[in-house]
């Protein structure tokens, strides 16, 4: 049932998609879509205006209209579905599991890690949260908020003998393979991340095989299609876990 109520109103021109609204509604009501914001359904929006502080533009004001009635119900539905977006059949594990329960912990630390060299500090593990496949993450996952962005070919982790405490600490790490999983879908994933989380810096690590180097131009397709500039490093790991490249690139 419709009634009058203070709903938010998003202004097209002048949304330019940064997606800092999106993770101050709790509700999920507002949505980065085609690269603007949008809201999802007005019975998702409690009228409460948590999001209009966060638009750097302007472009979110509260407006009283005919609108449907905030329906709590529905918002905890919504966003029971949104916590398993994108997951498929293949992601839940035969015991039921959901491969893709979104987690952040704190990684292990001990005193060997501070004391002794680097090629032994990679006895315990710098991964901070999970799930880490590419097509699992949720642009929406909350440690990907202002992170450094650690994009890695499945094979590195592998083939480089010290990955986590070279390339994993204190960042954000997503894995893939671009040969055997689907390039646009990559490139659209990377594009919602780089438009809602507010991403500090990329770091690519892939290998030195053909079938790798379509991951940095991924990441540099993705960040055109969100309209962002966001610091690169590109490294390549030979197949014997050498580094034979490692280039930061201008913003």
């Amino acid at each position: 049932m419709k009634v009058k109520r203070n709903i938010i109103e998003i202004d097209e021109e002048l949304c330019d998609g940064c997606g800092q609204c999106v993770p101050a509604c709790a509700e999920g009501a507002v949505q980065v879509v085609n690269g603007k914001a949008k809201l999802v359904s007005d019975k998702y929006c409690d009228g409460l205006g948590a999001c209009l502080g966060e638009c750097p533009n302007g472009a979110i004001t509260m407006v009283e209209r005919e609108a449907e009635e905030f329906d709590e119900e529905a918002v905890e539905e919504y966003l029971s579905s949104k916590a398993y977006e994108g997951i498929s059949e293949e992601a839940t594990l035969a015991c039921g599991c959901p491969s893709a329960q979104v987690e952040s912990f704190i990684p292990s630390v001990s005193c060997q890690d501070a004391n002794e060299p680097a090629v032994h500090a990679s006895t315990t593990s710098a991964l901070s949260h999970w799930p880490v496949q590419i097509r699992l993450v949720p642009a929406s996952a909350p440690f990907l908020k202002g992170a450094d962005l650690l994009v890695a070919a499945n094979c590195t982790s592998v083939a480089y003998p010290n990955f986590h405490h070279d390339f994993l600490k204190g960042k954000v790490v997503m894995v893939g393979c671009p040969k055997f999983d689907d390039v646009e879908e990559y490139i659209q994933k990377f594009a919602d991340i780089f438009t809602v989380a507010d991403i500090k810096s990329i770091t690519v690590v892939v290998m030195e095989v053909p079938c790798c180097n379509s991951l940095p131009i991924i990441v540099r397709k993705a960040m055109e299609a969100a309209g962002k500039r966001i610091p690169l490093e590109e490294v390549m790991i030979s197949t014997r876990g050498k580094i034979l490249k490692q280039e930061r690139l201008a913003a």
